[in-house]
């Protein structure tokens, strides 16, 4: 497992899609994991300290928890399957360790709440992991383009033609260049 932090959630200017990016602790890759805009935007209410006036589910999740004398100890985005990432909480209690299966961005919107450390399977990393080129913001894919779609992914697909690969990856390259990051950089800076 790898371990990740959530670098930022970025909004696409055309699609007005939303993905949040998590960055290895030791290394290099970024995970883009698209999501809901109601779940990018719980999990800026959190990284950027802003109280809810009410509190949303994520905060009723981690109150329940806490009452219960549960802790949040991880969350593992575990699996990659048919272009959707899988997640996993880890909740320990009373000396016994439960995993519960969630979405991606609700593990990771429980996750800033808790503390909790967010670990990516080497597997997914291997898959869906990018590098970003901070001098010019350009891309470099270690997979072929991911798909648009709140919380999915395409992996790679086995092609005999390295130009359907080529086109995928410049449509992505495309796609994360397109991101407007001022309205987070704003917003974390308040």
């Amino acid at each position: 497992m790898i371990e990740t932090t959530v670098e930022s959630i970025r909004v696409s200017l055309v699609t007005q899609n939303r993905v949040v990016l998590l960055r290895e602790v030791d290394g290099d890759r970024h995970l883009p994991i698209w999501i809901g805009a109601y779940e990018a935007e719980a999990i800026m209410l959190r990284l950027q300290d802003i109280p809810a006036t009410r509190p949303i589910p994520y905060d009723l999740m981690q109150s329940m928890l806490a009452e219960l004398g549960a802790t949040v100890t991880q969350i593992m985005i575990s699996d990659l399957t048919d272009q959707v990432y899988f997640a996993r909480i880890v909740i320990e209690h009373a000396g016994r360790t439960f995993e519960l299966d969630s979405r991606p961005s609700d593990a990771i919107a429980l996750a800033v709440r808790t503390g909790s450390r967010i670990f990516v399977a080497e597997s997914v990393m291997d898959v869906a992991g990018v590098i970003t080129d901070t001098d010019d913001d350009e891309v470099e894919s270690v997979a072929p383009e991911n798909d648009l779609e709140s919380t999915t992914t395409t992996p790679p697909e086995a092609t005999s033609s390295s130009s359907a690969s080529e086109e995928g990856l410049n449509v992505f390259r495309d796609f994360i260049n397109s991101l407007d990051l001022d309205d987070f950089d704003r917003k974390k800076s308040n």
